[in-house]
């Protein structure tokens, strides 16, 4: 593990985590049995995402690294290889703590430097994966939040956000709040497949349901949409019409897309579970990561039909409920209240 190379001393100010600063435990109880913690006291948790992204944000607070929801497609797979660590299994089961991320969060707000910039969570790995259960990283990440009238959003499978609501309330009385939960269908055979380790798409949609009871706006992003095993026309019907049931104020689609060690381990899956697809699969992602433009448009096109016809539509800019708190910091506007867009 390359640990030595990532703290402070000859890898100098590239360091991601102080001197000495990785504890590694194991736990074991049920539900973290298989799972290794690395504890580590991290350099800074505010992260500029790179100007080549997609991603309709400038800025993110990842706590964790690795992810034990153990999505076969998860495209934050690669990450895990900085540190030497395996991007399979490796990915799902060795979980990178940034114990400190709480005062980090604080002392990086506070800096003169920082303009309150809209902060986006849970875009890399999720912030509510079952290691929060044991972290409780969130609430002081959010409390910070709240406190400096920062804008935030928050993308999760993890039904523990609704431990945390009384917070979100808070911090939607003082400034923009984006939640979105990712279900990209309601097939249960698939789900437990590709995506073993979250909670099921029913337990999501009923957390939608409670934060939209709550006052608390909150859409669904319909990721990953799964080529030939997820996109029947009455699997797009039956996970829209359930969307709308939930209450989800936007739905927005996004094609399953196959990065560098995420398409290993996903073509290792198909072989596995659906060799007949493997082809397929070979030649729809010949040209890269993503599926060709026309099937991205189709599954789009039906999905916001479908939206249309149970009386819900895609995510659209200023979703979000916002209060102006005596407090809030002037900055740059965020670019859309749930952001969900081009995810």
């Amino acid at each position: 593990m390359r640990w030595e190379n990532l703290t402070e001393g000859p890898a100098g100010p590239a360091a991601l985590f102080g001197a000495g600063a990785v504890v590694t435990r194991t736990i074991d109880t049920p539900e973290f049995r298989g799972i290794t913690f690395h504890e580590v006291r991290a350099r800074s948790i505010v992260n500029r995402v790179p100007g080549a992204s997609r991603m309709p944000f400038e800025w993110t607070v990842n706590p964790y690294r690795g992810c034990s929801h153990a999505c076969v497609y998860c495209f934050a797979r690669k990450t895990h290889g900085y540190l030497d660590l395996d991007t399979g299994l490796g990915f799902d089961s060795q979980i990178v703590v940034k114990t400190n991320a709480c005062e980090l969060l604080r002392r990086e707000l506070a800096a003169p430097r920082w303009t309150g910039a809209h902060i986006a969570m849970g875009t890399n790995v999720d912030c509510y994966q079952r290691a929060e259960g044991r972290y409780r990283l969130m609430p002081g990440i959010i409390e910070a939040l709240r406190d400096r009238a920062n804008p935030f959003s928050i993308l999760t499978k993890g039904t523990l956000i609704l431990r945390d609501l009384p917070l979100l309330r808070e911090a939607a009385e003082v400034t923009e709040v984006g939640i979105s939960v990712s279900v990209g269908f309601t097939d249960t055979p698939l789900w437990r497949t590709v995506e073993p380790g979250t909670p099921s798409p029913a337990a999501r949609l009923n957390a939608v349901r409670t934060l939209t009871d709550a006052g608390i706006e909150c859409g669904v992003l319909m990721a990953p949409v799964i080529p030939f095993l997820g996109d029947s026309p009455a699997q797009l019907r039956a996970t829209v019409r359930a969307v709308a049931e939930s209450g989800a104020t936007s739905v927005t689609p996004l094609v399953l897309h196959l990065r560098p060690g995420a398409r290993e381990w996903f073509t290792a899956w198909l072989g596995e579970h659906h060799p007949h697809l493997v082809e397929r699969y070979e030649r729809m992602y010949a040209g890269g990561s993503y599926a060709p433009t026309w099937y991205q448009r189709m599954i789009t096109r039906q999905v916001h039909e479908l939206a249309a016809e149970f009386g819900i539509g895609p995510a659209r800019r200023g979703a979000a409920r916002r209060t102006a708190g005596p407090d809030r910091r002037d900055g740059p506007e965020p670019a859309g209240a749930t952001q969900l867009t081009l995810l």
